[in-house]
Protein backbone atom coordinates (compact mmCIF):
# COMPACT_ATOMS: atom_id res chain seq x y z
CA UNK A 1 0.00 0.00 0.00
CA UNK A 2 2.14 2.91 -1.20
CA UNK A 3 -0.47 5.69 -0.53
CA UNK A 4 -1.33 7.16 2.90
CA UNK A 5 -3.71 8.83 4.70
CA UNK A 6 -3.84 10.78 8.14
CA UNK A 7 -6.23 10.33 11.47
CA UNK A 8 -6.45 12.62 14.38
CA UNK A 9 -7.99 10.95 17.39
CA UNK A 10 -10.25 13.12 19.96
CA UNK A 11 -11.01 11.94 23.83
CA UNK A 12 -14.14 13.03 25.50
CA UNK A 13 -15.28 12.19 28.47
CA UNK A 14 -18.66 10.64 28.12
CA UNK A 15 -20.41 12.37 30.98
CA UNK A 16 -19.96 16.28 29.70
CA UNK A 17 -17.65 17.68 27.39
CA UNK A 18 -14.76 16.94 29.41
CA UNK A 19 -11.45 16.72 26.88
CA UNK A 20 -9.17 13.81 28.40
CA UNK A 21 -5.70 15.01 28.19
CA UNK A 22 -2.81 12.34 28.47
CA UNK A 23 -4.67 9.32 27.38
CA UNK A 24 -2.87 6.52 25.62
CA UNK A 25 -3.55 5.98 22.75
CA UNK A 26 -2.27 3.09 20.63
CA UNK A 27 -2.94 2.29 16.56
CA UNK A 28 -2.23 -1.20 15.08
CA UNK A 29 -3.76 -2.76 11.88
CA UNK A 30 -6.97 -4.62 12.43
CA UNK A 31 -5.58 -8.00 10.98
CA UNK A 32 -2.77 -7.76 13.48
CA UNK A 33 -3.43 -6.11 16.91
CA UNK A 34 -0.94 -7.51 18.32
CA UNK A 35 1.81 -5.54 16.95
CA UNK A 36 0.90 -1.23 17.38
CA UNK A 37 2.22 0.78 15.05
CA UNK A 38 2.34 3.53 17.39
CA UNK A 39 1.89 5.01 20.91
CA UNK A 40 0.40 8.67 21.32
CA UNK A 41 -0.88 10.69 23.84
CA UNK A 42 -3.59 13.34 23.92
CA UNK A 43 -2.90 16.66 24.98
CA UNK A 44 -4.80 19.68 26.91
CA UNK A 45 -7.71 19.25 24.24
CA UNK A 46 -8.13 15.35 24.30
CA UNK A 47 -6.83 15.32 20.67
CA UNK A 48 -3.93 13.14 19.50
CA UNK A 49 -1.25 14.81 17.06
CA UNK A 50 -1.79 13.84 13.16
CA UNK A 51 -0.47 10.54 11.46
CA UNK A 52 0.12 9.15 8.30
CA UNK A 53 -1.18 5.71 7.93
CA UNK A 54 -0.63 3.55 4.85
CA UNK A 55 -3.65 2.97 2.17
CA UNK A 56 -5.00 1.48 -0.96
CA UNK A 57 -4.22 3.52 -4.00
CA UNK A 58 -6.62 6.25 -3.68
CA UNK A 59 -8.42 5.09 -7.07
CA UNK A 60 -9.61 2.12 -5.77
CA UNK A 61 -12.18 4.65 -4.15
CA UNK A 62 -13.04 6.22 -7.88
CA UNK A 63 -14.66 2.97 -8.96
CA UNK A 64 -16.81 0.15 -8.04
CA UNK A 65 -14.81 -3.09 -8.05
CA UNK A 66 -16.08 -5.84 -4.99
CA UNK A 67 -12.82 -7.20 -4.81
CA UNK A 68 -10.55 -4.15 -4.02
CA UNK A 69 -11.18 -2.59 -0.48
CA UNK A 70 -10.23 1.12 -1.29
CA UNK A 71 -9.73 2.14 2.18
CA UNK A 72 -7.48 0.38 5.43
CA UNK A 73 -8.80 -0.70 8.86
CA UNK A 74 -6.71 0.02 11.70
CA UNK A 75 -7.84 -0.26 16.20
CA UNK A 76 -7.38 2.20 18.06
CA UNK A 77 -6.58 1.07 21.75
CA UNK A 78 -7.17 4.52 23.87
CA UNK A 79 -7.06 4.43 28.22
CA UNK A 80 -6.75 7.02 30.54
CA UNK A 81 -6.96 7.05 34.48
CA UNK A 82 -10.19 7.09 35.79
CA UNK A 83 -12.04 5.81 32.47
CA UNK A 84 -13.24 2.19 31.31
CA UNK A 85 -10.73 1.27 28.73
CA UNK A 86 -11.92 1.24 24.58
CA UNK A 87 -11.15 0.09 21.78
CA UNK A 88 -12.18 0.47 18.81
CA UNK A 89 -12.11 -1.61 15.54
CA UNK A 90 -12.23 -1.13 12.15
CA UNK A 91 -11.43 2.56 11.77
CA UNK A 92 -11.32 3.46 8.14
CA UNK A 93 -8.41 5.30 6.34
CA UNK A 94 -8.36 6.43 2.69
CA UNK A 95 -5.68 7.77 0.67
CA UNK A 96 -4.92 11.55 0.92
CA UNK A 97 -7.87 11.94 3.04
CA UNK A 98 -7.94 13.08 6.93
CA UNK A 99 -10.01 11.23 9.11
CA UNK A 100 -11.25 12.33 12.43
CA UNK A 101 -11.63 9.37 15.06
CA UNK A 102 -13.96 10.30 18.55
CA UNK A 103 -13.94 8.47 21.39
CA UNK A 104 -16.62 8.71 24.30
CA UNK A 105 -14.50 7.45 27.23
CA UNK A 106 -16.96 6.60 30.64
CA UNK A 107 -15.91 7.10 33.81
CA UNK A 108 -14.64 4.28 36.16
CA UNK A 109 -17.87 3.64 38.17
CA UNK A 110 -16.40 -0.41 39.08
CA UNK A 111 -13.27 -1.91 40.26
CA UNK A 112 -12.67 -4.16 36.87
CA UNK A 113 -14.68 -2.41 34.32
CA UNK A 114 -14.64 -3.78 31.11
CA UNK A 115 -13.07 -2.23 27.60
CA UNK A 116 -15.80 -0.65 25.58
CA UNK A 117 -15.77 -2.22 22.14
CA UNK A 118 -16.53 -0.35 18.99
CA UNK A 119 -16.54 -2.31 16.08
CA UNK A 120 -16.98 -0.43 13.15
CA UNK A 121 -18.26 -2.56 9.87
CA UNK A 122 -17.80 -2.46 6.17
CA UNK A 123 -18.73 0.33 4.37
CA UNK A 124 -21.99 0.53 2.94
CA UNK A 125 -20.36 1.02 -0.76
CA UNK A 126 -18.07 -2.17 -0.27
CA UNK A 127 -20.78 -4.53 1.33
CA UNK A 128 -24.16 -5.94 0.58
CA UNK A 129 -26.30 -4.11 3.09
CA UNK A 130 -29.77 -4.80 2.62
CA UNK A 131 -31.59 -2.55 0.08
CA UNK A 132 -33.82 0.51 0.87
CA UNK A 133 -37.91 -0.75 0.86
CA UNK A 134 -39.36 1.85 -1.87
CA UNK A 135 -41.31 5.01 -0.34
CA UNK A 136 -43.09 7.40 -1.36
CA UNK A 137 -41.25 11.21 -0.99
CA UNK A 138 -43.97 13.32 -0.07
CA UNK A 139 -46.00 11.70 3.40
CA UNK A 140 -49.16 12.15 4.17
CA UNK A 141 -49.79 14.41 7.42
CA UNK A 142 -53.00 14.69 9.69
CA UNK A 143 -53.46 18.49 9.19
CA UNK A 144 -56.21 18.20 11.67
CA UNK A 145 -53.77 16.81 14.75
CA UNK A 146 -53.03 17.99 17.71
CA UNK A 147 -49.41 18.58 16.42
CA UNK A 148 -48.78 19.93 12.70
CA UNK A 149 -45.32 21.51 11.69
CA UNK A 150 -45.58 25.03 10.34
CA UNK A 151 -41.74 25.03 9.90
CA UNK A 152 -38.59 23.20 9.39
CA UNK A 153 -36.20 23.26 12.03
CA UNK A 154 -33.16 21.33 12.75
CA UNK A 155 -33.03 19.49 15.54
CA UNK A 156 -30.29 19.43 18.32
CA UNK A 157 -30.59 15.67 18.68
CA UNK A 158 -31.34 12.20 16.14
CA UNK A 159 -32.50 9.29 18.64
CA UNK A 160 -31.25 6.98 16.09
CA UNK A 161 -32.33 3.04 16.21
CA UNK A 162 -29.37 0.95 15.68
CA UNK A 163 -31.45 -1.77 14.26
CA UNK A 164 -34.86 -2.45 12.51
CA UNK A 165 -37.96 -0.72 13.79
CA UNK A 166 -39.34 -4.06 15.15
CA UNK A 167 -35.98 -4.94 16.81
CA UNK A 168 -36.75 -4.24 20.74
CA UNK A 169 -33.35 -5.09 21.56
CA UNK A 170 -31.75 -2.93 19.49
CA UNK A 171 -30.07 0.40 21.68
CA UNK A 172 -31.24 4.03 20.77
CA UNK A 173 -28.60 6.42 20.50
CA UNK A 174 -28.71 10.42 21.02
CA UNK A 175 -26.82 11.86 18.39
CA UNK A 176 -26.07 15.31 18.13
CA UNK A 177 -27.57 16.20 14.48
CA UNK A 178 -24.73 17.35 12.43
CA UNK A 179 -22.70 14.28 13.98
CA UNK A 180 -25.51 12.26 12.90
CA UNK A 181 -24.85 13.86 9.18
CA UNK A 182 -21.16 13.48 8.97
CA UNK A 183 -21.90 9.83 10.32
CA UNK A 184 -24.42 8.70 7.62
CA UNK A 185 -22.08 10.92 4.72
CA UNK A 186 -19.18 8.87 6.30
CA UNK A 187 -20.82 5.56 6.16
CA UNK A 188 -22.46 5.76 2.85
CA UNK A 189 -19.90 7.52 0.49
CA UNK A 190 -16.53 8.08 0.13
CA UNK A 191 -14.80 11.49 0.93
CA UNK A 192 -12.21 11.06 -2.09
CA UNK A 193 -15.37 11.90 -4.50
CA UNK A 194 -15.34 15.41 -6.02
CA UNK A 195 -16.81 18.16 -3.94
CA UNK A 196 -20.31 18.82 -5.78
CA UNK A 197 -20.88 14.95 -5.37
CA UNK A 198 -20.31 14.95 -1.73
CA UNK A 199 -22.72 18.07 -0.87
CA UNK A 200 -25.52 16.35 -3.12
CA UNK A 201 -25.38 13.20 -1.41
CA UNK A 202 -25.20 15.24 2.05
CA UNK A 203 -28.48 17.05 0.64
CA UNK A 204 -29.98 13.61 -0.03
CA UNK A 205 -29.31 12.34 3.53
CA UNK A 206 -30.04 15.84 5.34
CA UNK A 207 -33.67 16.30 3.45
CA UNK A 208 -34.50 12.60 4.36
CA UNK A 209 -33.81 12.64 7.80
CA UNK A 210 -35.46 16.09 8.06
CA UNK A 211 -38.51 14.16 6.43
CA UNK A 212 -38.31 11.67 9.09
CA UNK A 213 -38.10 14.51 12.05
CA UNK A 214 -40.73 16.77 10.63
CA UNK A 215 -43.43 14.13 9.68
CA UNK A 216 -42.72 12.36 13.02
CA UNK A 217 -42.48 8.99 11.52
CA UNK A 218 -41.71 6.58 13.71
CA UNK A 219 -43.26 8.07 16.44
CA UNK A 220 -46.66 8.03 14.60
CA UNK A 221 -46.20 4.21 14.36
CA UNK A 222 -45.83 3.95 18.14
CA UNK A 223 -41.78 3.83 18.61
CA UNK A 224 -39.91 6.45 20.55
CA UNK A 225 -36.82 7.07 18.39
CA UNK A 226 -36.54 9.47 14.67
CA UNK A 227 -34.75 7.16 12.62
CA UNK A 228 -32.77 3.96 12.21
CA UNK A 229 -29.67 2.80 11.19
CA UNK A 230 -31.04 -0.03 9.06
CA UNK A 231 -30.66 0.57 5.06
CA UNK A 232 -33.66 -1.02 4.56
CA UNK A 233 -35.51 1.31 6.26
CA UNK A 234 -33.29 4.24 6.47
CA UNK A 235 -29.57 4.89 6.01
CA UNK A 236 -26.50 3.97 7.58
CA UNK A 237 -25.57 5.03 10.76
CA UNK A 238 -22.47 3.10 12.63
CA UNK A 239 -22.08 4.17 16.41
CA UNK A 240 -18.62 5.32 17.28
CA UNK A 241 -17.04 5.19 13.50
CA UNK A 242 -14.59 8.18 12.30
CA UNK A 243 -16.03 10.52 9.43
CA UNK A 244 -13.73 12.66 7.04
CA UNK A 245 -12.21 15.98 7.57
CA UNK A 246 -14.02 17.77 4.60
CA UNK A 247 -17.30 15.99 4.96
CA UNK A 248 -16.91 17.70 8.15
CA UNK A 249 -16.55 20.71 6.90
CA UNK A 250 -19.14 20.54 4.33
CA UNK A 251 -21.89 19.59 7.14
CA UNK A 252 -20.73 22.88 9.40
CA UNK A 253 -21.50 24.63 6.50
CA UNK A 254 -24.73 23.45 5.01
CA UNK A 255 -26.35 21.91 7.99
CA UNK A 256 -29.47 23.85 7.77
CA UNK A 257 -29.85 22.93 3.99
CA UNK A 258 -32.72 20.24 2.83
CA UNK A 259 -34.53 20.04 -0.29
CA UNK A 260 -37.34 20.91 -1.28
CA UNK A 261 -40.32 21.40 -4.04
CA UNK A 262 -42.41 24.09 -4.98
CA UNK A 263 -45.59 23.88 -3.05
CA UNK A 264 -44.26 20.97 -0.52
CA UNK A 265 -44.14 21.90 3.20
CA UNK A 266 -42.15 18.73 4.58
CA UNK A 267 -38.65 18.46 3.49
CA UNK A 268 -38.52 15.55 0.27
CA UNK A 269 -37.50 12.10 1.58
CA UNK A 270 -34.87 11.30 -1.14
CA UNK A 271 -34.46 8.24 -1.89
CA UNK A 272 -30.77 7.03 -2.87
CA UNK A 273 -28.81 3.62 -3.44
CA UNK A 274 -25.26 2.49 -4.51
CA UNK A 275 -25.93 2.49 -8.16
CA UNK A 276 -24.44 -0.55 -8.89
CA UNK A 277 -25.23 -3.60 -6.92
CA UNK A 278 -28.96 -1.96 -6.07
CA UNK A 279 -30.71 0.70 -8.48
CA UNK A 280 -33.82 2.99 -7.25
CA UNK A 281 -35.45 5.53 -8.67
CA UNK A 282 -33.53 8.39 -6.28
CA UNK A 283 -29.98 9.34 -6.53
CA UNK A 284 -27.57 7.02 -7.53
CA UNK A 285 -24.41 7.58 -5.22
CA UNK A 286 -21.73 5.92 -8.21
CA UNK A 287 -23.61 8.05 -10.84
CA UNK A 288 -23.63 10.91 -8.98
CA UNK A 289 -19.75 10.94 -8.69
CA UNK A 290 -19.32 10.31 -12.02
CA UNK A 291 -21.39 13.68 -12.89
CA UNK A 292 -19.32 15.46 -10.12
CA UNK A 293 -16.36 14.58 -12.17
CA UNK A 294 -17.79 16.05 -15.56
CA UNK A 295 -18.43 19.00 -13.68
CA UNK A 296 -22.04 18.75 -12.93
CA UNK A 297 -22.70 21.65 -9.36
CA UNK A 298 -24.37 19.87 -6.64
CA UNK A 299 -28.05 21.16 -7.57
CA UNK A 300 -27.62 20.22 -11.41
CA UNK A 301 -26.82 16.31 -9.85
CA UNK A 302 -29.96 16.90 -7.27
CA UNK A 303 -31.75 17.62 -10.71
CA UNK A 304 -30.76 15.11 -12.62
CA UNK A 305 -32.03 12.47 -10.40
CA UNK A 306 -35.09 14.22 -9.31
CA UNK A 307 -36.26 16.61 -12.20
CA UNK A 308 -35.52 20.63 -12.38
CA UNK A 309 -38.09 21.19 -9.84
CA UNK A 310 -36.60 20.48 -6.77
CA UNK A 311 -34.24 23.58 -5.20
CA UNK A 312 -32.30 23.73 -1.96
CA UNK A 313 -34.15 25.04 0.62
CA UNK A 314 -33.09 26.78 3.81
CA UNK A 315 -34.75 25.59 7.55
CA UNK A 316 -35.69 28.74 9.41
CA UNK A 317 -34.84 27.78 13.21
CA UNK A 318 -32.03 26.12 14.69
CA UNK A 319 -33.00 23.63 17.72
CA UNK A 320 -30.62 23.95 20.57
CA UNK A 321 -28.92 27.14 20.29
CA UNK A 322 -28.35 30.42 22.63
CA UNK A 323 -28.44 32.78 19.69
CA UNK A 324 -29.04 32.39 16.17
CA UNK A 325 -26.02 33.47 13.54
CA UNK A 326 -25.92 37.71 13.53
CA UNK A 327 -26.55 37.23 9.51
CA UNK A 328 -22.92 38.58 8.47
CA UNK A 329 -19.06 36.93 9.57
CA UNK A 330 -17.70 38.37 12.95
CA UNK A 331 -13.72 39.54 12.49
CA UNK A 332 -11.74 42.35 13.68
CA UNK A 333 -13.41 45.54 13.63
CA UNK A 334 -17.13 44.17 14.40
CA UNK A 335 -18.68 45.29 18.10
CA UNK A 336 -22.20 44.73 19.51
CA UNK A 337 -24.22 42.32 21.77
CA UNK A 338 -23.31 39.41 19.39
CA UNK A 339 -19.53 39.85 19.97
CA UNK A 340 -20.22 39.75 23.21
CA UNK A 341 -22.14 36.51 23.38
CA UNK A 342 -19.36 35.19 21.71
CA UNK A 343 -16.83 36.24 23.87
CA UNK A 344 -19.11 34.76 26.70
CA UNK A 345 -19.20 31.52 25.02
CA UNK A 346 -15.75 31.26 24.23
CA UNK A 347 -14.47 31.45 27.87
CA UNK A 348 -16.82 29.23 28.99
CA UNK A 349 -15.63 26.72 26.29
CA UNK A 350 -11.79 27.39 27.70
CA UNK A 351 -12.60 26.31 30.82
CA UNK A 352 -12.71 22.98 29.31
CA UNK A 353 -9.96 23.32 26.79
CA UNK A 354 -7.39 25.56 28.21
CA UNK A 355 -5.80 25.79 24.75
CA UNK A 356 -8.12 28.21 23.67
CA UNK A 357 -7.04 31.54 25.49
CA UNK A 358 -9.53 33.50 27.35
CA UNK A 359 -10.85 37.22 26.30
CA UNK A 360 -12.16 40.30 27.81
CA UNK A 361 -16.12 40.63 27.32
CA UNK A 362 -15.96 43.74 25.53
CA UNK A 363 -18.48 43.41 22.82
CA UNK A 364 -15.04 44.37 21.01
CA UNK A 365 -13.70 41.95 18.47
CA UNK A 366 -9.83 42.76 18.10
CA UNK A 367 -7.01 40.61 18.11
CA UNK A 368 -7.44 38.73 21.32
CA UNK A 369 -10.67 37.15 20.40
CA UNK A 370 -9.44 36.58 16.64
CA UNK A 371 -6.89 34.59 18.02
CA UNK A 372 -9.46 32.75 20.69
CA UNK A 373 -11.41 31.62 17.67
CA UNK A 374 -8.44 31.01 15.55
CA UNK A 375 -7.39 28.09 18.40
CA UNK A 376 -10.81 27.19 18.63
CA UNK A 377 -11.18 26.47 14.92
CA UNK A 378 -7.98 24.21 15.31
CA UNK A 379 -9.25 22.19 17.98
CA UNK A 380 -12.81 21.77 16.00
CA UNK A 381 -11.47 21.17 12.67
CA UNK A 382 -12.80 24.46 11.10
CA UNK A 383 -10.55 26.47 8.75
CA UNK A 384 -8.36 28.83 10.93
CA UNK A 385 -9.21 32.39 9.75
CA UNK A 386 -9.71 33.71 12.94
CA UNK A 387 -13.24 34.80 11.55
CA UNK A 388 -16.34 33.49 13.07
CA UNK A 389 -18.52 32.79 10.04
CA UNK A 390 -21.36 30.81 9.92
CA UNK A 391 -20.20 27.34 10.31
CA UNK A 392 -17.81 28.81 13.33
CA UNK A 393 -20.87 30.64 15.28
CA UNK A 394 -23.05 27.66 15.10
CA UNK A 395 -20.03 25.48 16.50
CA UNK A 396 -19.56 27.87 19.44
CA UNK A 397 -23.13 27.46 19.87
CA UNK A 398 -23.10 23.91 20.32
CA UNK A 399 -20.08 23.21 21.94
CA UNK A 400 -20.85 26.11 24.61
CA UNK A 401 -24.07 24.38 25.40
CA UNK A 402 -22.68 21.04 25.44
CA UNK A 403 -19.73 21.94 27.87
CA UNK A 404 -22.69 24.05 30.04
CA UNK A 405 -24.15 20.87 29.95
CA UNK A 406 -23.54 18.29 33.42
CA UNK A 407 -24.61 15.86 31.62
CA UNK A 408 -25.51 14.53 27.79
CA UNK A 409 -28.52 12.22 27.10
CA UNK A 410 -28.11 8.66 26.13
Amino acid sequence: MPDSGSLKISVISSLGMIPVEGASVSISYTGDPGAPLMELTTDSSGQTSIVELPAPPVELSLQPDPDAQPYSEYNISVTAEGYEPVLVSGSEILANELSLQPIRMNPLSNIGDEEEHVDIPAHTLFYDYPPKIPEDEIKPMDESGEIVLSRVVIPEYIIVHDGVPSDSTAPNYWVRYKDYIKNVASSEIYSTWPESSIYANILAIMSFTLNRVYTEWYRNQGYNFTITSSTAYDQKFIYGRNIYENIDVLVDTIFANYLSRPGVRQPILTSYCDGQRVTCSGLSQWGSKYLGDEGYSAIEIIRYYFGNDMFINTAVAISGVPSSYPGYDLGIGSSGEKVRQLQTQINRIARNYPAIPTVTVDGIYGPATAEAVRVFQGVFNLPQTGVTDYPTWYEISEIYVGVSRIAEPG
